[in-house]
């Protein structure tokens, strides 16, 4: 804690960030202001500030971006450099670089974050420029509701008078025909006049099973980057990266320890060194690798391949897909379209968490000889290997996996 002014009655203090702030608020204030009024013999209020650079709460962009996130604090490294430089070419000339930018890859790997990156460059660089940020599951929403409430044309005029159109996690309009028949004829427009528009998904474009052709093919008519999970060294310079900016500094053995057993994700790795910082800050926790150790063994990568989707997860994503409501699933309800919904949930659930047969059969208020039936089903169609079946449970476990 540092002085920063005293004015009348009000003495100013400064601390590194808001994680300190809130302990100092709830912890050490009384006492603060005890100790100011034992040294000058009246009242003191006490004020906490912030320094740049500071960690709180992402600032929000216009039209929803995340203005934590910028080319300065993305780290680069061989797995996701060919995507940071086209982000960056897209930024400093909208529409006369790579038109559509499309980025794809894994959970966590900082496809939001180079989406974030771009809008924030370009609102400082192009003030004028009408920048639209939104994501696939949210457009989704908006052409339901603009189609319910008959404002259709507000939502056209919203979307393609956007100068530069961000759209996070395409993949979620995908089998969702009104939604997909919107995003193609303002994709035309927005591309026809030569604005520019940037796409993430988890997968490329070909391995979308739900979105029709002439999408596809127009995500590919600009340029495709993925982004792979972090190497070693990137992940050290994440790991380092990050603890400076949260205050502290990590010794060199404790980096490569995290490093070496976190390496999934950046989401991963940022979250580990916080919860590093709170153990140190909270329990004066001192920075050796047996104590990371011991704090951090639940976000070890082997422990993280073990986490499990919940019956939840997996139905509300059956859910989507279908476009069924999760009750009609989990309900009595039977007609084909209905009936194939509810034995996929019970197959996925069955292949991808650990729950026994009548615990499945709890899920959906039948018994355990229901969910066998169910899964002999889905299991003679899959080794029959025809119809739409295997692709449609191969895009959901894809979808599943994206939101873990």
């Amino acid at each position: 804690i540092e002085p920063v002014s005293f004015e009348g009655s009000v003495a100013t203090l400064s601390v590194r960030s808001d994680f300190v702030k809130g302990i100092v608020e709830t912890r050490y204030k009384d006492l603060l202001r005890e100790a100011f009024k034992e040294l000058l013999g009246f009242d003191i209020d006490v004020e906490l500030t912030i320094p740049a650079p500071v960690e709180q709460a992402p600032a929000e962009g216009p039209g929803g971006g995340n203005y934590e996130f910028t080319f300065e604090n993305f780290i680069v490294g061989s797995t996701n450099k060919f995507a940071h430089a086209a982000a960056q070419a897209v930024a400093a000339n909208p529409s006369g670089a790579y038109n559509p930018l499309f980025i794809w890859g894994g959970s966590g790997l900082g496809k939001t974050h180079l989406l974030g990156a771009i809008q924030f460059e370009i609102h400082k660089n192009f003030p004028d420029y009408n920048i639209v940020y939104v994501d696939g599951e949210k457009f989704t929403n908006e052409i339901i509701s603009a189609i319910h409430d008959n404002t259709t044309a507000e939502f056209h005029n919203k979307y393609r008078a956007a100068d530069v159109l961000l759209v996070d996690d395409i993949q979620f309009i995908g089998g969702k025909e009104s939604t997909q028949e919107e995003f193609f004829h303002t994709f035309n427009n927005l591309y026809e006049n030569h604005h520019q528009i940037v796409l993430t998904a988890d997968r490329p474009p070909n391995e979308m099973l739900r979105l029709e052709d002439r999408l596809k093919t127009r995500f590919e008519w600009g340029l495709i980057a993925d982004i792979q999970p972090p190497d070693f060294e990137t992940r050290m310079a994440i790991i380092k990266n990050k603890s400076v900016s949260l205050g502290f500094e990590l010794p060199d053995d404790v980096c490569t320890f995290i490093a070496e057993n976190v390496t999934s994700n950046v989401r991963l790795l940022e979250g580990t060194v916080k919860k590093i910082r709170a153990y140190h800050d909270l329990d004066n926790m001192e920075l050796t690798v047996p104590n990371v150790s011991r704090a951090i063994k639940d976000m070890y990568n082997k422990e993280k391949a073990e986490n499990l989707p919940t019956p939840s997860l997996i139905i509300g994503e059956v859910s989507r897909f279908y476009n069924i409501e999760e009750a009609v699933i989990r309900g009595t309800l039977k007609n084909k379209n209905t009936a194939e919904a509810r034995q996929v949930a019970m197959y996925l659930v069955r292949k991808l968490t650990n729950l026994s047969l009548p615990d499945i059969g709890k899920e959906f208020g039948r018994d355990h000889s229901t969910v066998i039936h169910s899964l002999k089903k889905v299991e003679q169609q899959l080794a029959a290997g025809t119809g739409s079946l295997p692709d449609n449970i191969r895009d959901i476990t894809a979808n599943i996996n994206s939101k873990l």
